[in-house]
């Protein structure tokens, strides 16, 4: 492989890095080959929120004349969502309200990135106040699908995933609290992480991850392979002495025959909302991969997920929604229509008083050891990231099995282990009749995000990545 290959762009970042560390592509030149692909799609796709080509390329420069130590990510061209502090750089959460918001410092995982020597390339497009499931907003627009660009690329990390799978940044940092990483990497056939809250350091997301959101949110690593995603989040995780919610926790081992000492068990869907057939077919396929690999597999569902799936509600909608309303207050005509929707679901049931609300977190408590106790048996679950593939613009009901689906039921499937405060992974299985991709979802206990990681591993073997036909020159 040489930097004249024409779709450099799209290989994995771990060969990226390799012809960097040997010295057969200069950081100008990988640079180059990102931005000639910037420039081709952006404009159809609009995943980026803040981009300045000359910038790329001064510090492309600087680092190609650099005689210092090069860290493991040295030259790697990576985005970051525009709710991630990145000093000099837009980080507006998708909102006319902070139009113009530049950071002064990073946030912590932004001074990893920077350490280890990537090349942020810019910042990505997200949903006002990223509370939405698609990427739009009235500060600049709303961001395409480069399966279909007549789709949402997901939300609320959907610059990052157009940005990723269309071969224009080759990995990139999101954030999730009700699948803003996975249900992005879903919709646009890629991988990621949602790791378990404080492995990878939340302090400079905007807004903080405190509150009940410490518990659902996370910063995590999206790519085109789970090998990618693998390294960005060994070289980004580790405690943070200034986040509470960070655990002096190392990286942990594994090896097949501990990822094999239990069973993995799938589930197709949660008994209450159904999924596509395509859907059901990617979570069988996966499971017989999984199979094949040497591993037990066996169905279990856990008796807890609708109970999980309420609480995230409160916590995520309705709490979600009383933390902003100081910031909104007399400010409403300058938010952005999905903002405004998302007021309104949360607006449908009154604010929880202090009584509901300490009731409501002492249940959190409760259901989420029913569940860990449920789930001690198996090494890890694999189940579906949405009921759905990728969905139009603006859709917001579907007919699935002759049952109508509504919008937040549809994408219920992630918003069980924010609240469970669990590690996830997404991984690219199947296609639907419309040629979108289908991902799955492994899932384990909190704290086990390796586990999680080598299991995705040996479905990224089997399955794995292929680039959306506008993505390849």
């Amino acid at each position: 492989m040489t930097e004249s290959d024409s779709n450099l762009h799209l290989t994995p970042a771990v060969a990226q890095l390799e012809l960097l560390r040997t010295g057969r592509l200069a950081v100008a030149e990988l640079a180059e080959a990102h931005l000639r692909q910037i420039q081709r799609l952006n404009p159809a796709l609009n995943a980026f929120a803040d981009f300045d080509a000359e910038r790329v390329r001064a510090q492309a420069r600087r680092m190609d004349a650099s005689t210092g130590v090069r860290g493991p990510l040295y030259g790697l061209p990576v985005t970051v969502k525009s709710s991630i502090a990145a000093a000099g750089f837009r980080c507006e959460m998708g909102s006319l309200l902070h139009r113009g918001d530049i950071p002064r410092e990073d946030a912590v995982v932004v001074a990893r990135l920077r350490a280890a020597g990537a090349l942020i390339l810019g910042t990505t497009n997200c949903p006002e106040f990223l509370m939405a499931y698609e990427t739009a907003n009235l500060l600049h627009g709303r961001t395409h699908n480069p399966w279909d660009l007549e789709r949402t690329p997901g939300g609320s990390s959907g610059g990052e995933s157009a940005a990723i799978a269309a071969g224009l940044s080759a990995a990139g940092l999101g954030s999730d609290s009700g699948g803003s990483v996975r249900v992005p990497a879903h919709f646009t056939g890629i991988c990621s992480l949602k790791p378990t809250p404080g492995r990878i350091p939340g302090m400079g997301h905007l807004p903080p991850c405190v509150g009940p959101f410490s518990i659902l949110g996370a910063i995590g690593p999206m790519a085109r392979t789970i090998s990618d995603v693998t390294l960005l989040f060994q070289t980004l995780s580790g405690q943070d002495p200034g986040d509470p919610c960070s655990p002096p926790l190392p990286l942990l081992e594994t090896n097949r025959q501990q990822l094999c000492a239990r069973p993995i068990g799938y589930f197709e869907d949660d008994g209450l909302i159904p999924v596509t057939p395509e859907t059901r077919a990617a979570v069988r396929a996966a499971a017989q991969a999984i199979r094949e690999a040497g591993f037990r597999v066996e169905p279990f569902r856990p008796s807890t997920l609708e109970a999980l799936r309420r609480l995230w509600w409160k916590f995520f909608v309705q709490c979600g929604a009383m933390f902003y309303e100081p910031a909104i207050r007399d400010r409403r005509e300058q938010l952005s229509p999905i903002f405004t929707e998302f007021l309104g679901i949360a607006e449908s049931a009154r604010p929880l008083t202090a009584a509901q609300l300490l009731d409501t977190w002492a249940e959190l408590d409760i259901t989420r050891a029913r569940t860990l106790a449920e789930m001690r048996n198996y090494t890890a679950l694999l189940c579906p990231v949405s009921s759905i593939p990728a969905f139009r613009h603006g859709e917001r009901q579907w007919n699935i099995e002759g049952q109508t689906v509504e919008y937040l039921d549809a994408v219920r499937h992630t918003q069980w282990f924010n609240a469970l405060a669990a590690p996830a992974a997404v991984v690219p299985v199947g296609k639907s009749a419309q040629g979108l991709p289908i991902c799955v979802q492994i899932a384990a206990r909190p704290f086990e995000d390796e586990t999680v990681l080598g299991v995705a591993a040996v479905l990224d073997a089997a399955f794995g990545y292929s680039p959306p036909p506008i993505a390849t020159l």
